[in-house]
């Protein structure tokens, strides 16, 4: 686990679903002389969180943070990621749950921390039951991951494994069928994938995409088939797309 030690996270989105989540904000500071209306509900929900509260210039919150910010701060716990032992653990109980069918987001290098949010966003609205993710090689949970993230960092299940291979064998060995996102000469259209019942999705580098060792230990490999003449999408687009269809096809509209 990592230590309880304290970030900043910026965005009125992000601070919000922040409080919502409970106890995990410690300190929130506010442009003094805002109008927005979105900055003035926020301060509602802070106050009735009673989280200590700092109004403060424009110019002091550029100094906190080096991105666009919307008037707010705020200094939270750091999330706490699971470990691969602690992924084993969850597997166990997931398999021994009759009532959950787990449906996993494995990602695979991505290096962009804004990536790595947009990912996430889609995971939590997506309903996925867990995220696995390297410690080398990623991008990790920064204050901008929270901002783009928009809140999901809250709600879900983060796993960060020393060995992606590793986990994924045990993902599999736990009767979860992996599919990894690759464009090869044998992946198969999603559209055309069964990827209901247990399931997990991998998805790789935004430049490289799956390594070759994880893209051998995936079960099936599966692609967006694409009408135009650019054949890639952003990972954290390609990653909505194929949760998507996941959450269509356990939803019994599969054809």
């Amino acid at each position: 686990m990592s230590s309880a030690t304290k970030q900043l996270i910026f965005g009125i989105h992000a601070v919000e679903m922040a409080l919502k989540a409970g106890d995990q904000v410690k300190a929130v500071w506010l442009q003094k002389d805002a109008q927005n209306k979105r900055l003035l509900n926020l301060l509602g929900a802070i106050e009735k969180a009673a989280v200590p509260l700092e109004r403060v210039s424009l110019q002091q919150l550029d100094k906190m943070v080096d991105d666009r910010h919307q008037g707010v701060v705020a200094s939270i716990h750091a999330v706490q990621l699971k470990s691969e032992k602690d992924l084993k653990a969850h597997l166990k109980t997931w398999s021994d749950d009759e009532s959950v069918s787990p449906f996993i987001l494995v990602l695979d290098c991505i290096e962009d921390p804004r990536n790595l949010g947009a990912c996430l966003r889609s995971a939590e609205a997506a309903g996925v039951t867990a995220v696995v993710f390297g410690k080398d090689k990623s991008a990790s949970v920064t204050p901008i991951t929270h901002k783009t993230a928009a809140g999901a960092v809250e709600h879900l299940a983060l796993f960060q494994v020393t060995n992606l291979v590793r986990a994924i064998e045990a993902i599999k060995a736990a009767g979860v069928w992996v599919h990894g996102a690759a464009l090869t000469t044998d992946s198969q259209n999603i559209y055309q994938a069964d990827l209901t019942g247990p399931v997990a999705i991998v998805m790789g580098n935004e430049g490289k995409g799956l390594r070759h060792l994880v893209q051998q230990s995936c079960d099936h490999l599966i692609h967006i088939p694409m009408a135009g003449e650019v054949q890639s999408l952003n990972v954290s687009v390609a990653t909505g797309v194929s949760l998507f269809e996941v959450v269509r096809q356990r939803s019994g509209q599969l054809k």
